[in-house]
């Protein structure tokens, strides 16, 4: 992946050390950032039937969470039969989403990020726009996201979302300059995720991130 300069990792109750902005530099990574049994989602079709409600320039829920034109998140995912699993698949990819709109709003206080994250998913999601701002960087290219898979919890209340992400094509980009910082595609583009979206409270249908997990140099998903 590409990747700021400086660290982007946090650490949240799970113990697990997380990973998500791509920008350019030097790699931060290290070897704790790997999540264990990452095998448990039950396996989906891979063919892509219908894709999430909300695409790119849309407001989902009356938040806004369009991006930039070359700031390109793609989701080839594909749609479970079941409604809360399809509505968590949704508002998982509207987390990506408002994670980079924060970025180029340059606020992590933007609405679609305390829209669609809460608890640790909210911390994440503010911790890495936090480091975009600070290293003075935007995206720009195509991020994309397949091979999906959703799970859900016994409760009917929680539904975890595993995907792989390829980021061989999305960069930092400068905002002073306006320089592309592009480094030389590898295996560390690509990333296996595993989100937690519970249902809001304070939003009916609304579904928010509280965890998120990242392994990274994922040789299944290149």
């Amino acid at each position: 992946m590409k990747r700021p300069a400086s660290p982007v990792t946090v650490l949240l109750t799970t113990g697990v050390l997380l990973l998500t902005a791509c920008g350019s530099g030097n790699d931060e990574s290290t070897d704790n950032n790997k999540v264990a049994d990452t095998s448990q989602s039950a396996e989906m079709p891979k063919t892509p039937t219908e894709p999430p409600a909300a695409q790119a320039g849309e407001k989902p829920d009356g938040v806004d969470v369009s991006l930039p034109k070359d700031m390109n998140l793609v989701f080839d995912w594909s749609r479970p039969q079941s409604a809360n699993e399809a509505a968590a698949m949704d508002d998982a990819a509207n987390f990506l989403r408002a994670i980079y709109r924060g970025v180029d709003q340059r606020s992590a206080e933007e609405a679609a990020v305390t829209t669609y994250a809460t608890e640790g998913g909210l911390h994440y999601a503010q911790a890495q726009i936090d480091e975009w701002i600070k290293g003075g960087w935007t995206a720009t290219g195509t991020r994309r996201h397949y091979d999906v898979t959703t799970r859900s919890a016994g409760n009917g209340k929680s539904v975890e979302v595993g995907f792989c992400a390829d980021t061989s094509r999305f960069y930092g980009k400068e905002i002073r300059t306006g320089k592309v910082l592009k480094t030389k595609p590898s295996l560390k583009d690509f990333g296996y995720y595993k989100i937690v979206m519970v249902k809001s409270v304070a939003a009916a249908g609304v579904w928010q991130a509280s965890k998120v997990f990242v392994e990274r140099t994922v040789e299944q998903c290149r």
